[in-house]
């Protein structure tokens, strides 16, 4: 008669544990810091249609020396090219898409991604005919160079996002508080500055010079 009440008051306090074990495990962290939440720094809502938005999103990229690619009433595509230095080219590539919002509101969403390329170079050979050996391939002095990607990232950098944001106000003509002139003109450098390179490997120390022995005794006579 007694089992019965035992047997509940095991299940309970198991339950119990269970419970605190859950509330104390550790969360993992979001894949690639995506937490999506609720700021706006790849969206802006502006008073107007979307097509006037995506008109003015265009006007402030050509203000900026890109180059437009697509062009219509919802979307906006440009590229703009950069040069930090000499073996190391940048391609900036801007996506706007505009939606409708509520009555005589649009929502302009942007997105940047950064492609960075380094130059690198070939070597070309030569076959040259040998006699009775046949064809042996030499170097002959000419070599070749590209451009190959080696990253590309979507821009992290808010204040890209609001001085373009800024622009768009600037030319789209529904707004009330666009500024009287332009903004300043965006800065000569990506968006994104490349990551540092790693620290070279310092050499290891000397080793330590080894410490005299104690000189053999000859046996006494």
């Amino acid at each position: 008669m007694t089992r019965v009440p035992l047997l509940s008051l095991s299940l309970a306090l198991a339950a119990t544990l269970a419970g605190c074990g859950t509330r104390g495990a550790k969360q993992e962290p979001p894949p690639s810091g995506e937490t999506f939440g609720a700021d706006e720094t790849y969206s802006r809502t502006f008073a107007g249609a979307p097509a006037a938005a995506c008109e003015a999103a265009r006007r402030a990229l050509l203000g900026q020396g890109y180059v437009i690619t697509k062009a219509n009433g919802d979307a906006v595509e440009a590229n703009k090219s950069f040069q930090p230095d000499a073996e190391t080219h940048t391609q900036l590539n801007v996506r706007a898409t505009c939606v409708p919002k509520d009555e005589g509101q649009a929502i302009v969403f942007v997105n940047a991604i950064q492609e960075r390329f380094a130059l690198k170079t070939t070597s070309n050979s030569a076959s040259v005919g040998v006699g009775l050996l046949g064809s042996v391939s030499l170097p002959v002095g000419s070599s070749g160079a590209s451009l190959v990607r080696v990253a590309s990232n979507t821009v992290q950098n808010v204040d890209f996002y609001s001085r373009f944001f800024d622009r768009v106000k600037y030319y789209l003509p529904s707004a009330t508080d666009k500024p009287a002139a332009p903004p300043p003109p965006e800065p000569t450098t990506p968006p994104d500055p490349p990551p540092p390179a790693p620290a070279a490997p310092s050499d290891p120390p000397p080793p330590a010079p080894a410490a005299p022995s104690d000189p053999v005794q000859p046996p006494p006579a």
